[in-house]
């Protein structure tokens, strides 16, 4: 399943805030953010922010990626509520500066 993903060879990074309401359960929405990334294979992290966003960095093979992207933007948590996700440094890079997914605090 992953030999597609590697074929194209392009690695991509991307910092995106998630904002509306997306802190229902203190840093509880993150944990379906992490599930999420683990099950499309990116890495990179999440943080709850003090003005109420969700704030991280995604990195991994362009495509998934960009389904991330797409679930931070449409699905999120069940119980939070997505007004806008921004997204920004969106990049082509060589190789990944992390080895998993992770909840930052």
């Amino acid at each position: 399943m992953s030999a597609p993903a590697k074929a194209s060879g392009v690695l991509k990074s991307v910092d995106y805030e998630v904002f509306g309401r997306v802190q229902v359960f203190h840093y509880f929405p993150n944990q379906y953010t992490e599930q999420e990334a683990k099950k499309l294979g990116v890495v990179g992290w999440v943080k709850n922010t003090s003005q109420g966003t969700v704030t991280g960095q995604v990195q991994g093979p362009e495509e998934k990626v960009n389904e991330m992207k797409s679930w931070l933007s449409k699905v999120g948590s069940p119980s939070s509520r997505i007004d806008k996700t921004s997204f920004s440094n969106e990049k082509e890079i060589s190789k990944l500066d992390f080895s998993n997914f992770n909840t930052r605090y």
